[in-house]
């Protein structure tokens, strides 16, 4: 499923504009983006949890030549799925 056919469900599941669903769905994620940016958690109770941690700087390879690069340290985006999530997929 794409991002349009997200909207296409939401629309038809919640009997609003594609328009209508089209902005909720954009203002979830600018709302989570910012959230997580802001160091925050974003928590939906029995869906899921969002957070941010920290890789540390490493050494890896490239695995053509085998000559070893510096990988930079990053913040990335966790997802840890909900006991509801979980339960429905399985």
């Amino acid at each position: 499923m794409n991002k349009s056919d997200l909207i296409d469900a939401m629309a038809a599941d919640a009997g609003i504009s594609k328009a209508a669903a089209k902005a909720a769905l954009d203002s979830l994620t600018t709302n989570v983006t910012s959230s997580l940016k802001q160091g925050n958690k974003v928590a939906l109770v029995g869906w899921g949890t969002w957070s941010v941690t920290n890789r540390a700087a490493r050494t890896g390879r490239n695995p053509q030549t085998g000559k070893e690069i510096q990988i930079a340290a990053k913040n990335v985006v966790k997802f840890k799925a909900g006991a509801g999530l979980s339960d429905s997929v399985n």
